[in-house]
């Protein structure tokens, strides 16, 4: 007959969130291994030589390419692997200003909304050990200010994207309030950055200059600045309406 199991025996066995993490973790090394593998094939240089190739796969296999581009940018930014601002830059070159920007923009979206599900349901308790300090920060500021605070660091970079990703993921704020608002904070950066890709003349100009390719010293300054400004403005926006307000009431 078969004994019936002890606690101990069951504590040996990997629970159903152990399970999904270990193949969240085979998946992000798989991932990890094929970019390093191949990333001669997809550094700006390697790209720029085979740039009448790539158009001519575009004619040839245009939903293909989309998919795939998607695909990429979701994975880099799901992962938080750097390269998503040099993505943006060249997808902004090959598909054009509007065509890149709509894709960029959900991509971007799909990517941090992978890895605030990520935190929320594989990564809970590695998240909370490594953020733990900066959780009772976010909890406090969400519960008095809401989705407006998310809002408010998409447009202030002053905290890395991928961490407000996996921060939020442990707070009780929605998926779907989280995707929306996500799609409207980075919204500007997307812009900037989709214009500077569609303005490059070709791939060997981007891959030499970078964004001083399509920007001179003192556009960059005026776009800073701009940052700047744009990340002020929530700020003062909650300022006018608690004046409106008035004092809360004990």
């Amino acid at each position: 007959m078969n004994q019936p199991e002890t606690p101990d025996d069951a504590s040996e066995k990997p629970s159903g969130s152990k399970w999904k993490l270990i193949a969240f973790a085979i998946l992000a090394v798989v991932i990890l291994s094929v970019g390093f593998l191949y990333r001669d094939v997809i550094s700006l240089a390697t790209l720029a030589q085979r740039e009448s190739q790539l158009r001519a796969f575009q004619d040839q296999h245009p939903v293909a390419v989309y998919a795939i581009a998607f695909g990429v940018y979701v994975a880099v930014t799901g992962l938080s692997l750097p390269g998503a601002a040099a993505l943006t830059l060249v997808y902004g070159w090959y598909f054009g200003f509007a065509r890149a920007l709509v894709l960029v923009s959900f991509a971007s979206t799909a990517g941090a909304t992978t890895a605030f599900l990520s935190s929320r349901y594989l990564l809970r308790d590695a998240v909370q050990s490594r953020y733990g300090e900066s959780m009772k920060t976010f909890q406090k500021r969400l519960a008095e200010e809401g989705a407006f605070y998310l809002f408010t660091l998409r447009l202030i970079p002053a905290v890395p994207f991928f961490v407000i990703n996996l921060v939020m993921g442990l707070t009780p704020i929605r998926v779907r309030t989280f995707w929306w608002v996500s799609q409207l904070g980075m919204l500007a950066g997307t812009v900037v950055y989709v214009y500077a890709g569609s303005r490059v003349p070709n791939l060997s100009v981007l891959a030499k200059e970078d964004v001083s390719a399509v920007f001179t010293p003192s556009q960059l300054l005026q776009l800073t600045v701009a940052f700047a400004l744009l990340g002020i403005f929530p700020l003062a926006v909650r300022k006018i309406l608690a004046a409106f307000r008035g004092p809360k009431v004990a």
